[in-house]
């Protein structure tokens, strides 16, 4: 198609409606999102704890731990080592600073959650300027007003990026898992990158390809070919006939080659130190795949709509309003990297958050070109629905604050005491100052709606990702010191150790039976406990549950071996620790 057709496109916009959002309220809601929760807590079992214990052994192993990553003697042959290396290069570079403030163990704790800001960095600065040099293309443009007053290409690319990145905060499975010292947001960070590349080559093909082929291979050792395939079907569908990037195939290799040279650089090493945790590794990826099955396809149905909450009926608008311009490099690419993992999806064993992920960043890119077609009237009613909802959140927050602090309402409050047995409640005058600032933030952003009767394209989506963040910021400052006690492994760790050194008597060794790998990294970040894997040990450590005990399903529930030691985490009613002795 030529320009001149694709200029009467489903996109009505003025000028006024193109209005700039200011560059420090965008980089305020950045940081509030991504600093807000991030420090002041413990790691929480599974992934966030798993990936700090990897970064912990690549620095206190002599072995291929900074190769291979591992939980101590454990191997964790899963993902790839880009989270172990990227965590323990800033615990070895910062952590003697901050233990100057803190403990060691908090200093290497706060030191690996550094990266999650350049993951965050990444993240936002390749969506916003792939939207942008979409968004400014021809074929996105709006529809030429009769007497003018339409935006100029690149005002109009600029507000939609705008749009797509606070859609993209506002995103709600995302949220905590961007939080995590795991494979996600890392993940998130190169596939975004994968987007950039993809979108910079329709104008620099060679700087393009080559940023592809970069973001390829980290996503490779960001979380292996789980990561990688979804991103590079979704490249290679772009450069087929009748897609964007087909006149750029020739640049094809200068992203597929650097990809594939940097990924057996890691590789090679890799299968010539240890054969055991690379056999285990491709064998983890092949039992991953399967042939389409119900259970699958139930999860996708049941668990997409709220993780992809609020963009995916943007995302599902926006193909159908702009499904006569399906070719056109706007819609094509983010479609590209949406179908292709969701369809990758299907072919997984078992599917999980860290797949969903792969599917917020382009169902984001997709509801931002859904929001010029969209009615004033529609866009009103949908600010609406995020100040309701939003405002009842942050109240329900509020509320629970109260009871937790007062007992009242008392069945409130009950219902809270169950999932935080045991704990003491505090009040944090910093912490509620913050929360006093968000309630204001969010007060001052209704009534800012309300009074001023903005025309800007982002006027909803600063709604919701503003919802979003000031719920967030009072859950990560009022409720953190509760959810820290319910969610960490701490005290518990703490006292396994003191058990250990009372029971183990010289020349035992203790094995695991039924221990979670998330409840194993606890005891290795916390205490540096090990285990061993000989079935001569005399003494066992056992992760069961009381009604396991209960009822006699456990092994040794009928108390026919010594224990020795009993504990488990006071909010916790499903999961406990016994140490048991071995009968000769």
């Amino acid at each position: 198609m030529s320009p001149d057709v694709y200029r009467s496109t489903p996109a009505r916009l003025t000028s006024v409606a193109a209005q700039r959002l200011p560059r420090p309220i965008l980089l305020l809601i950045g940081l509030v999102y991504i600093i807000a929760g991030l420090y002041f807590r413990d790691p929480w079992k599974a992934d966030d704890v798993i990936g700090l214990a990897t970064m912990m052994t690549a620095l206190q192993s002599d072995n291929n731990a900074w190769l291979l990553p591992q939980i101590g003697s454990l191997a964790y042959a899963q993902n790839g080592p880009m989270v172990t290396w990227a965590g323990a290069i800033c615990i070895a570079v910062f952590s003697p600073l901050l233990s100057l403030f803190t403990s060691q163990l908090d200093a290497a704790i706060i030191a690996s959650r550094i990266p999650n800001l350049l993951w965050m960095l990444m993240m936002s600065c390749s969506v916003w300027y792939g939207v942008y040099l979409l968004g400014r293309r021809p074929e996105a443009q709006p529809l030429a007003l009769p007497f003018g007053g339409e935006p100029p290409p690149q005002d109009y690319g600029r507000i939609l990026a705008d749009a797509a990145l606070l859609l993209l905060l506002a995103t709600v499975g995302i949220l905590l898992r961007m939080h995590e010292t795991s494979s996600v947001p890392a993940m998130l960070a190169f596939q975004a990158l994968a987007f950039y590349a993809a979108t910079r080559m329709l104008d620099r093909p060679l700087s393009g390809a080559l940023t592809l082929g970069l973001a390829l291979a980290c996503l490779f050792f960001t979380r292996g070919w789980l990561g990688l395939l979804p991103a590079l079907l979704a490249s290679l569908w772009l450069f087929f006939p009748g897609n964007p990037l087909a006149s750029r195939r020739r640049y094809l290799p200068h992203a597929l080659v650097p990809a594939a040279v940097l990924m057996l650089a890691w590789w090679i090493p890799a299968r010539l130190a240890d054969t055991y945790w690379t056999d285990q590794w491709l064998f983890w990826h092949t039992s991953s795949i399967a042939w389409p099955s119900l259970g699958v396809i139930a999860s996708l149905l049941r668990d997409l709509p709220w993780f992809l909450w609020p963009t995916w009926p943007f995302a599902l608008l926006a193909l159908w309003r702009w499904r006569d311009w399906m070719s056109a490099p706007h819609i094509r690419i983010p479609l590209a990297f949406l179908l292709l993992p969701l369809l990758f999806m299907l072919f997984l064993a078992d599917v999980f958050e860290p797949e969903y992920s792969m599917l917020v960043i382009p169902s984001a890119l997709l509801a931002a070109f859904a929001l010029p077609t969209l009615r004033r009237g529609v866009i009103n009613s949908l600010d609406w629905f995020s100040v309701m909802c939003f405002s009842l959140a942050i109240a329900t927050v509020w509320l629970g604050w109260i009871a937790l602090h007062s007992g009242w309402p008392h069945q409130i409050s009950e219902n809270i005491a169950l999932q935080t047995h045991g704990y003491e409640a505090v009040i944090s005058w910093p912490a509620l100052l913050i929360a006093a600032l968000g309630t204001l933030f969010w007060v001052g952003l209704v009534r800012w709606r309300l009074h001023t009767h903005p025309a800007a394209l982002w006027r909803g989506t600063i709604l919701s990702s503003g919802g979003l963040i000031a719920t967030w910021l009072l859950l990560a400052s009022l409720w953190m010191p509760a959810i820290d006690y319910a969610r960490s492994y701490r005290d518990v760790s703490f006292q396994m150790k003191e058990a250990l050194q009372q029971h183990v008597r010289p020349g035992e060794c203790v094995r695991p039976l039924m221990l979670g790998l998330g409840q194993r990294a606890s005891l290795y970040v916390f205490q540096g406990i090990e285990f061993s894997f000989s079935s001569d040990c005399s003494l066992i450590l056992q992760q069961v549950s009381p009604r396991a005990l209960e009822d006699g399903t456990a092994p040794y529930s009928d108390q026919s071996e010594h224990v020795l030691w009993e504990g488990k985490r006071a909010p916790d009613r499903h999961e406990m620790f016994r140490l048991l002795r071995l009968r000769p």
